[in-house]
C-alpha cells in the first residue's frame, strides 16, 4: 500500500540516494567475492590443493574494490580518515582489515602454507561481514538498514566465491565436491533473498526500493539461482567441465547483479511521515502518512 500528500509529496517522499555510485558498489560487489575466494580457497589449501593462484584473484578483487572506493572519494587521502573509529565504524573495520588480510594473503601466496591460508581465509570471511555490517549501519537507507540485508549479503558473498572457484575447479578431475558447495549455497542465497523481500513487503519500504528489488526477483530467483544449482549438480554427476563453468559464472554474475541494484538501485532515503495527522478542532486522527513507502496494511512503520 502506497500513500501520498495531497500537495508536493516530492519535498518529502524518499529519495533515490546519489552520494554511493558504481564504484561503491564494486567494493561490494569485488570485495565479496575476493573473500568469499579465500574462504573456499583456504578449504582447499587444508585438503593439500595448490590454491595460491586463486588465493592471489581473491587478493586481487578485494584491492580493486578498495581501490573503486578510493577514486569515488572526492579528496582521495581523505580515505585515512576511515581508520580514526574503529571502535564505532563498520567502514573503519573493514578498513582495518584489508591490511591484516593482504600481508597473510601476500605470505601465504608466497609460502604456500595452509595454516597462512586458512587465516588468510577467516579473515576474508571477516572483510565480508564487515560490509555486510556497512549496510545495516546506514539507518538512512531502509532497504539496506534491514536486518535480513545482513545474511543476504554474506550469503550471496560466499556463493560468488564458490561460483569462482568452481569455474576454476572446472579442469581439475574431482569437480563435484565444490560443484555440491555451489548448490548448497545458492540455495541458501535464494532462501535469504526471498525471506528478505518478503520482510521488506511486510515490514514496509519506499516504493521505489521494492519496485527495484522486485525487477529482478525473476532474474536473481531462476537465472541467477536455480539454473546455478541444477547446472552444478549436472556437472557433479556428469563430471562436465562446461556445466561447471556456465554454474560458476551464473551463480556469481547473479550476485554482482543483486548487490549493484541493492546499492545503486534500491537506496531510497527515509523521507518524511505523520505517525497522526492533525485535525483542526479535533487534535489528531488515527491514521498517520508515509509518502512513497508500501507496506502491508498491518501498521504503520515510522
Amino acid at each position: 500500500m502506497s500513500t501520498a500528500l495531497p500537495h508536493g509529496p516530492n519535498r518529502i517522499a524518499p529519495r533515490q540516494q546519489a552520494n554511493w555510485d558504481w564504484r561503491a558498489a564494486s567494493n561490494f560487489i569485488a570485495g565479496g567475492s575476493g573473500g568469499g575466494l579465500l574462504l573456499w580457497t583456504a578449504l582447499v589449501a587444508l585438503h593439500g590443493g595448490d590454491a595460491r593462484l586463486l588465493q592471489a584473484g581473491g587478493l586481487a578483487l578485494i584491492a580493486a574494490g578498495l581501490t573503486c572506493v578510493w577514486f569515488e572519494i572526492g579528496r582521495p587521502w581523505r580515505a585515512l580518515n576511515t581508520f580514526r573509529h574503529f571502535g564505532s565504524s563498520w567502514m573503519t573495520r573493514e578498513a582495518s582489515l584489508a591490511p591484516l588480510l593482504f600481508v597473510a594473503g601476500l605470505l601465504a601466496v608466497s609460502s604456500g602454507q595452509a595454516i597462512l591460508a586458512a587465516i588468510t581465509g577467516l579473515l576474508g570471511l571477516a572483510f565480508l561481514y564487515a560490509q555486510a555490517r556497512i549496510l545495516a549501519a546506514d539507518k538512512g537507507i531502509p532497504a539496506w538498514r534491514h536486518p535480513r540485508c545482513r545474511p543476504l549479503v554474506v550469503a550471496t558473498g560466499l556463493t560468488e566465491g564458490a561460483g569462482l572457484l568452481l569455474c576454476a575447479s572446472g579442469a581439475a578431475p574431482r569437480l563435484w565436491p565444490v560443484a555440491v558447495l555451489l548448490a548448497a549455497l545458492v540455495a541458501l542465497r535464494q532462501f535469504a533473498w526471498r525471506r528478505y523481500l518478503a520482510a521488506l513487503a511486510n515490514d514496509g519500504a519506499p516504493a521505489g526500493a521494492i519496485r527495484a528489488l522486485r525487477r529482478i526477483d525473476a532474474r536473481f530467483t531462476w537465472g541467477g539461482n536455480a539454473a546455478p544449482a541444477v547446472l552444478a549438480l549436472l556437472a557433479a554427476v556428469s563430471a562436465t567441465p562446461l556445466l561447471a563453468v556456465v554454474a560458476g559464472v551464473l551463480a556469481a554474475a547473479a550476485g554482482w547483479h543483486c548487490k549493484y541494484t541493492l546499492v545503486c538501485r534500491a537506496a531510497f532515503t527515509q523521507g518524511f511521515a505523520l505517525p497522526k495527522l492533525p485535525v483542526r478542532g479535533r487534535g489528531t486522527s488515527g491514521a498517520g502518512i508515509k509518502p512513497g513507502w508500501e507496506k502491508s496494511a498491518r501498521r504503520l512503520a515510522v
